[in-house]
């Protein structure tokens, strides 16, 4: 799974400014219908739904809400680098900074798992995320995610 099939430069938000949870996920779901052509209404239940099941907050400052959604054709991402962290009830306690958003259809079925898994790989790498942190302009952010491909390959 490339990261690159799930990323545009247009679906990278440098300095998301938001002050809770709920705030990041609805900004999130906003900028996602965009990409998608979906209700951001529909895209945010969606979200808050998995949430309900448990935090997406993985640890370390990152998070990575998904979901399905039918009307989805493709699987779509949303990469956000927050202004300030915050509380996302994460497995660790700490407050989040880097969110990767993964959307897919319905029957993704193994490539919504495959895309789960390279992502969480990707935000694993903390030197990746330390230069994710350091840059502030989405198209600097965008080449850091592409190229994390030629890296792990």
């Amino acid at each position: 799974m490339d990261i690159t099939s799930l990323v545009s430069p247009e679906s990278v938000v440098p300095c998301l400014k938001v002050t809770s949870k709920k705030q990041a996920l609805q900004e999130l779901a906003r900028h996602a219908a965009q990409l998608t052509g979906l209700h951001e209404r529909a895209i945010f239940d969606t979200l808050l739904e998995r949430e309900r099941l448990g935090t997406t907050g993985v640890g370390n400052g990152i998070a990575i809400p998904h979901g399905k959604m039918t009307a989805l054709d493709r699987l779509y991402g949303v990469f956000a680098r927050l202004e300030r962290p915050v509380d996302f009830e994460s497995i660790d306690e700490q407050p989040v900074d880097l969110i990767f958003l993964l959307l897919a259809p319905e029957c993704a079925g193994a490539d919504h798992l495959k895309a789960l898994a390279r992502v969480s790989r990707l935000l694993r790498d903390r030197a990746m995320c330390e230069k994710l942190r350091a840059t502030s302009s989405a198209d600097a952010l965008y080449v850091l995610l592409a190229n994390s491909e030629a890296q792990a390959a």
